[in-house]
């Protein structure tokens, strides 16, 4: 999506997510929905705790949220996201 800039060669996807625990991520779903927020936790099936997490569909800010859970067989990726400034 970004033009590979920021896919580090060799990594393997579990190195992936322990750069990315307690950071921003994208979480984007089968459905396109989108959330973003600060990965907390995550386990074998994927599924995923976010903290300070908005929803967003078709890029428009639909919802905000403290803490979400996002079933795992829902998630299309996670990706990093860039520091939120707020």
């Amino acid at each position: 999506m970004d033009g590979g800039t920021s896919a580090a060669p060799n990594r393997s996807p579990s190195e992936f997510v322990k750069t990315v625990l307690g950071k921003p991520v994208i979480v984007r779903l089968h459905s396109g929905v989108e959330y973003r927020g600060i990965l907390a936790c995550l386990d074998g099936y994927m599924n995923i705790a976010l903290e300070q997490t908005e929803e967003y569909v078709n890029g428009e800010l639909k919802n905000k949220y403290g803490d979400a859970f996002v079933r795992g067989n829902n998630v299309l990726y996670i990706s990093a996201q860039k520091k939120r400034t707020l």
